[in-house]
């Protein structure tokens, strides 16, 4: 059945997620650079994923009285490899008599891992002239490491999944920025994968090893934002019983990922403007300035030119954050990447709800590709895990009635969200001051009442044309 044969197809091409398979394409292309070398990656099950032009010469080749090709003999020396793991850096080397070839062959396993496991193996046969055994010395093994190096970076992209030009421009931009310190944007529709990418950009640059610290700012509440990113001093507003480090602290010599970033309110977009400019801030309530190293990336499904043209975000700040922008498709725009995506889901959630799924209905993916998506890989995600947790066969099909085919809402002008925000602003900043008796600064005063600072409240008061002077004696 051709949707059975498509299914296989897929998995086989996920054995090797889209990183190892352009991992194995960069071996490769230094393979054909020394044509003696044939070379070829196999998955866990000794199935040949990808192969350079000597290798796929060899293993057809068969003894003119018949036997075993190369390939068969290869299958044990992989398996015995694939047990031992990553044990060896260098690879593991071993010497066989090949009957194919008529002679001794050397070869050399480094298998590919994912979570610590192995996954599949690159296997490199430094032929030399067939039938003689290379000479391994130094050179073979200061390759062999080398190559070990980039095996190891080959999952850094395990959650990302597909090979679309579009995701391949994504992964691409991903790879060029991952090694600096660059500020990054990542922009797109909710539900494209905005945090995977920032997680890849962290996993692949010189701060892996250190934190990783993600806040959505969309969830944590206007008034608690700028205590959240960069802490508070015992006292600095009502609850504020102890000094508590933020986010930017918890982050130092790593990566914070600031996700809806479109959604910070105006003082915590100066606040962060100034680390961006000086690599420091003060607590809120504090008026010592604290340095940390970190990396930003920042993350939003606004436009951003539409709040800044509004008011509601500070162009200086955009531009600060926009310095190594990734624009994130949607999954609508990459159709080929859906059937990939579908055996990826069905999967995981097979395997998580104990159930064995070998087929996905040809119709189903027929549906799964004409849908918009408007919840882009997320929408995707669950629904696949409704219908893994439903389905009593092998075969994975849908029930049409349950994807939503009404077109959605369009976003809210971003001039009302603006006025929505000043709106709120002043509220707040008003019941505040009511409360302090119009006094902005002190224990008791407004700008603690906020969580925020003195200066940034008066220039807040100014900004909204609020009188602080009706508010005395109150």
């Amino acid at each position: 059945m051709q949707a059975t044969a498509a299914l296989i197809e897929q998995r086989l091409l996920l054995e090797f997620t889209l990183d190892e398979k352009l991992l194995c394409e960069r071996l490769f292309a230094r393979a054909d650079r020394m044509p003696a070398d044939a070379m070829l990656a196999v998955d866990r099950r000794g199935r040949v994923v990808q192969l350079n032009a000597a290798a796929e010469r060899l293993l057809t080749v068969r003894r003119p009285s018949g036997g075993q090709t190369l390939r068969d003999e290869l299958r044990p020396v992989v398996e015995a490899a694939l047990k031992r793991g990553d044990g060896r850096p260098e690879g593991y080397e071993q010497t066989i008599g090949s009957r194919a070839l008529g002679g001794q062959l050397r070869i050399v396993t480094l298998p590919v891992l994912r979570d610590r496991r192995p996954i599949g193996a690159v296997v490199v046969l430094p032929l030399g002239e067939p039938g003689r055994v290379a000479n391994p010395g130094p050179r073979m093994r200061t390759e062999n490491l080398a190559l070990r190096e980039e095996v190891d970076q080959s999952s850094m992209f395990e959650e990302i999944v597909g090979a679309s030009p579009s995701l391949r421009a994504v992964l691409t931009s991903v790879a060029q920025v991952a090694p600096t310190n660059s500020t990054v944007l990542i922009t797109g529709e909710t539900g494209t994968g905005k945090e995977l990418v920032a997680r890849a950009i962290h996993k692949r640059s010189p701060r892996a090893r250190r934190a990783f610290v993600s806040v959505n700012c969309a969830a944590i509440p206007s008034t608690l934002i700028a205590s959240e990113l960069f802490g508070h001093e015992k006292g600095a507003f009502t609850g504020a019983l102890e000094r508590r480090a933020g986010r930017f602290e918890l982050a130092d010599g790593g990566t914070i990922f600031l996700d809806e970033v479109g959604d910070l309110p105006s003082d915590t977009q100066l606040a962060l403007l100034r680390f961006l400019q000086e690599r420091e801030f003060e607590r809120v309530g504090g008026n010592r300035s604290i340095r940390v190293d970190v990396r930003v990336i920042a993350a939003t499904n606004r436009d951003l030119n539409a709040a800044m043209g509004a008011g509601a975000f500070r162009s200086d700040l955009f531009y600060r954050l926009n310095v190594f922008p990734i624009e994130m498709p949607p999954l609508r725009e990459r159709p080929e990447d859906i059937p990939l995506l579908a055996a990826y889901f069905v999967d995981r959630y097979a395997r998580k709800a104990g159930k064995t799924i070998e087929n996905i209905d040809e119709r189903t993916l027929e549906i799964f590709q004409t849908y918009g998506w408007p919840g882009n890989i997320r929408e995707l995600q669950n629904v696949i895990e409704r219908f893994v947790i439903i389905c009593e066969s092998e075969t994975f099909a849908i029930d049409e009635s349950w994807l939503r085919r009404e077109t959605p809402k369009p976003p809210q002008p971003v001039q009302s969200f603006a006025g929505d925000l000043a709106a709120h602003e002043r509220e707040r900043i008003e019941t505040a001051l009511a409360a302090s008796g119009g006094r902005v600064a002190g224990p008791s005063g407004a700008a603690a009442k906020l969580g925020i600072p003195g200066s940034t409240l008066d220039s807040k008061i100014r900004t909204l044309g609020i009188r602080k002077e009706r508010f005395k004696g109150g």
